[in-house]
């Protein structure tokens, strides 16, 4: 088990593929799993108890990680309680759903503040804790509409096509310090947040039936390959944004 005895912090961890991607690396009995939450407490506390009762010590903080005094204050307290941390996995997320020409400027930066500048801002503090282990990982989640035209997703896809970018530079600049730097981007998640887009069913039918895997993505799906980049086998993987989609991207 590859996260004996780890601390792993997971942000946006209370719902939907952050959920997702506690429960499955609890499964591998880490020492610590945290995870933030911006708002919803009962989602937060639920996912908390599912972990502790898989056995595993877990802690929830109610963190906006657009605000860097608390994202400093949440490091901080990592610091001071565990001395250490091994695994971050970057998955809070937050967008607009609108066209171009319908975002006021305001919304962008917003957009851009709780998506990219949180990046940046988190894998900075992140990067200073793994420093004293001697190693980490740090890990993103991304979208094809980082890549790829989705409607009404200019927003969150710029920011995703920004973070996917930045790992790049962070693998490289971090790779002295045996700190691993990577992106998993999904493709079609069936999650809460995804079921805010107009027209959710029936996008959700057509990319069904467009993916040779003959479904949309379930966070687990996602958790899944973000437990494989936790491992040692994947040590030879660095700054690459691995596609899980299904095979959608393929036709």
């Amino acid at each position: 088990m590859p996260l004996r005895n780890k601390i792993v912090l997971i942000t946006g961890g209370s719902r939907g593929i952050g959920r997702a991607i506690a429960l499955r690396l609890a499964k591998d009995k880490p020492q610590h799993v945290i995870i933030t939450y911006c708002s919803n407490h009962t989602a937060a506390r639920k996912t908390e108890d599912e972990i502790k009762k898989m056995g595993v010590d877990a802690t929830i903080f109610c963190t906006e990680v657009s605000r860097e005094a608390m994202l400093s204050e949440l490091f901080d307290e990592v610091d001071k309680r565990f001395g250490r941390l091994d695994i971050f996995v970057n998955n809070a997320a937050r967008t607009t759903f609108r066209p171009v020409n319908e975002i006021s400027l305001k919304a962008w930066q917003r957009n851009m503040d709780i998506n990219v500048r949180a990046f940046f801002f988190a894998s900075q503090m992140a990067a200073r804790l793994m420093m004293k282990n001697g190693s980490g990982r740090i890990i993103a989640i991304s979208s094809l509409g980082s890549r790829y035209y989705v409607p009404q997703y200019a927003a969150l896809g710029t920011a995703k096509a920004e973070i996917e970018s930045l790992a790049r530079y962070l693998a490289v600049e971090l790779a002295p310090y045996n700190i691993n730097v990577n992106v998993v981007c999904g493709g079609f998640i069936d999650t809460e947040s995804m079921r805010m887009i107009p027209n959710y069913e029936q996008l959700k039918e057509e990319l069904a039936a467009h993916t040779p895997a003959q479904r949309v993505g379930r966070p687990e799906d996602i958790a899944g390959v973000v437990r494989v980049l936790c491992s040692p086998d994947t040590d030879w993987i660095r700054g690459q944004t691995l596609i899980a989609d299904g095979g959608y991207s393929l036709i």
